[in-house]
């Protein structure tokens, strides 16, 4: 399995001056380095590709041991073609990706793993809160059918960490070829799904500690969640 941390962006909402996986938290660390850190005590460290893009040079000088992988349209793409450029590097193996503003509870990858062991595909949803701005999801016949802003009624929210299975790269990959250069990766799994018959599962990680980092507000709420 190959992880991929999508860090490319510009962040801007947070206002910093560098890349927003590079937020000092409270606890000593950044929020990149907390992901490495967790990432690394369950799976082996050579496995973690970084896709990049603005202010690169900053990430690869903190974290010298990583994979990178250049996304230098970083400006006018989102995250469906970020994604892209790195699962084109791994078709023949399955892919646990993750936002670069995610912070999370380490126990979390004890609960994926079983999930990535039987190669079953999955999104990471909280199901505690469902808040307007964030990606929501319904699902039919028990997996995922909807998946994205501007879904309506939504079962909860996605965190940020997803697993792709090595049956369904191949497709996954011909779904975000098409998305639109401004469209999320959700786009593209909501494709595979409508088109394709891919099997997402919604797995419900609401009981540990994990959020996105997009506001201020939400660097403090982090900040308050992980103290050590």
């Amino acid at each position: 399995m190959k992880i991929v941390i999508l860090a490319a962006g510009i962040g801007s909402r947070l206002g910093n001056p560098f890349p927003k996986p590079l937020t000092p938290l409270n606890n000593g660390k950044t929020i990149m380095g907390m992901q490495v850190d967790n990432l690394a005590s369950k799976f082996n460290i050579d496995d973690i590709n970084v896709v990049v893009g603005f202010k690169k040079d900053l990430i690869m000088e903190r974290f010298p041991n990583l994979l990178y992988i250049y996304n230098p349209f970083f400006d006018c793409t989102n995250t469906s073609k970020s994604l892209l450029k790195a699962l084109k590097k791994s078709r023949n193996t399955s892919v646990l990706w993750l936002n670069g503003d995610v912070v999370f509870d380490g126990d979390l990858l004890t609960l994926l793993e079983g999930h990535i062991d039987s190669e079953n595909s999955f999104v990471a949803v909280n199901t505690s809160k469902v808040a307007d701005e964030e990606v929501k999801y319904t699902l039919k016949n028990g997996y995922i059918d909807e998946l994205s802003k501007n879904v309506k009624n939504g079962l909860g929210e996605a965190v940020g960490i997803n697993f792709i299975a090595q049956k369904d790269i191949d497709s996954f990959i011909a779904r975000l070829e098409e998305c639109d250069d401004n469209d999320y990766f959700e786009r593209g799994l909501e494709m595979a799904i409508a088109k394709d018959g891919i099997k997402i599962s919604a797995l419900d990680i609401s009981k540990f500690d994990c959020m996105e980092v997009d506001f201020r507000d939400d660097l403090e709420n982090a900040n308050k969640m992980f103290k050590k």
